[in-house]
């Protein structure tokens, strides 16, 4: 149970905070939490009513779904299904870059400009309306709650985004401080770092964690190794997202702390998409977004098999997110969870497509291909893999203790054996691999697939 003080946060002051910022997350909260037990059926039928209303909207306000609508000749009366928003070619990121301008409403007010942290290629630069944050900080309110933690509740932030890391001024430290919120940066993770990561949050006796799956698993492992015990600190939950979560990453953040793993996918550009729930569904924020699943021809593919996730947020009036492609991979699930929610769910989260890897003879590949491998071989303290071109991999390795001589011509031998014998791989020791700059880790990073 939530303490006084947590209760008086949750009903309180974050609702004053949220009305002085004109947000309505509080009653979209209310709404998500009564919606999220409806019928499948009930959900889409409510999917349906909010996409004509965002079509109708971006063909009214948008000067650029204006121009395309009429362009193609595309009636908003005309949309029967779900299915029919197939009719609409793709957003990508080169649009909106090209579109910037044309794609704000020209109603739309209190726009806040934002970026993507550019781990795969350029950044991102697109807006969000009041309306966007509030159902996009509504949904991940909710999904909090579902594991018996809340707004309020002492909480720890390992985070690397320059944008929350630019922000602490004195207004947010003190926002920050009354919500019970420490933030960590994520990507200053050396080893005095690191002892102070462990300490403090030995210190704040946190109710609940939050950050990359990378970064939460490298403080658990480093507490682990300086022998600080982590698992009577009353920690609940340790929710991650932004990364792929990789099991062995699951393992050691449980095993560390004493808590389960919340995983979350989404993010700034495609909104809040995906939460864990206690019982281990993988559930969409249905009320907010339409998710599809793509082969590479742009064809919607069954549930139970992987394509490239595209997404429409339906609280993007002021400035649309309509059939976007994310970049992602993913597995729609054709099954229900045990908790009772009507929510769909993602089997699995594969993770970008530059997270996969081409094997000479052109068969796309997991990384997890090359990164078991190498996982599997001690002495290496952390590792990244290029792949330059289909013949060449570079794998940058720090070395740890007992990093014998023969590490190299294993992982070479285990990564020709995956990719193929004619693959040149070059195996570099160096002292230390740095994050991306949103602080990020990649194990896996393909040049081939794309960037």
């Amino acid at each position: 149970m939530s303490d006084l003080y947590t209760k008086l946060v949750s009903g309180l002051i974050f609702p004053i905070h949220e009305q002085l910022k004109h947000h309505s997350t509080v009653a979209v909260r209310r709404h998500l939490e009564e919606s999220q037990w409806w019928s499948p059926d009930r959900l889409a039928a409510l999917q349906l009513d909010r996409l004509r209303q965002l079509l109708t909207q971006a063909q009214n306000h948008v000067p650029y779904y204006r121009e395309l609508f009429a362009k193609l000749n595309f009636d908003i009366r005309t949309i029967a299904s779900l299915d029919d928003l197939q009719r609409l070619p793709f957003l990508t990121k080169a649009i909106i870059r090209q579109n910037q301008e044309q794609l704000k409403a020209d109603n739309a007010e209190h726009l806040a400009r934002f970026n993507t942290g550019g781990s795969s290629g350029e950044p991102l630069i697109f807006f969000i309306g009041n309306e966007r944050i509030s159902h996009d900080v509504a949904a991940k309110w909710r999904a909090t709650r579902w594991w018996d933690v809340d707004i309020g509740d002492p909480e720890i932030v390992v985070w690397g985004s320059p944008i929350e890391l630019t922000s602490q001024d004195r207004v947010r430290q003190i926002r920050d401080r009354l919500l019970r919120t420490r933030l960590l940066p994520a990507f200053e993770m050396n080893e005095a770092n690191l002892d102070g990561f462990v300490d403090t949050i030995r210190a704040t006796r946190p109710v609940m964690l939050f950050g990359y799956p990378s970064s939460l698993s490298l403080i658990a492992r480093h507490a682990e190794k300086r022998g600080k015990t982590m698992n009577k600190l009353g920690i609940k939950v340790a929710f991650v997202t932004s990364e792929r979560l990789y099991d062995h990453q699951r393992d050691d953040i449980a095993r560390v702390f004493g808590c389960p793993v919340a995983n979350g996918y989404g993010g700034r550009d495609a909104g809040f998409i995906a939460h864990q729930c206690p019982q281990g569904g993988m559930h969409l924020t249905a009320e907010d977004i339409i998710v599809e699943i793509v082969d590479k021809d742009g064809k919607s593919v069954p549930k139970g098999e992987a394509g490239e996730v595209v997404v429409t947020h339906l609280a993007t009036g002021e400035f649309p997110f309509i059939r976007y492609r994310t970049g992602d991979v993913a597995v729609l699930s054709a099954k229900s969870c045990a908790c009772g929610r009507g929510l769909p769910m993602l089997d699995e989260i594969q993770g970008r497509t530059t997270d996969f890897v081409v094997a000479a003879d052109g068969t796309i590949m997991h990384g997890l291909a090359v990164v078991y491998p190498i996982r599997d071989i001690p002495g290496i303290a952390s590792f990244k893999v290029v792949q330059e071109t289909l013949q060449r991999i570079v794998v940058h390795i720090v070395p740890g203790d007992n990093c014998g001589p023969d590490v190299e011509a294993l992982i070479s031998t285990g990564i020709k054996a995956r990719l193929g014998k004619s693959v040149d791989v070059e195996v570099l020791r160096v002292g230390d691999i740095p994050r991306e700059k949103s602080g990020k880790y990649r194990y896996v990073q393909s040049l081939v697939t794309g960037s």
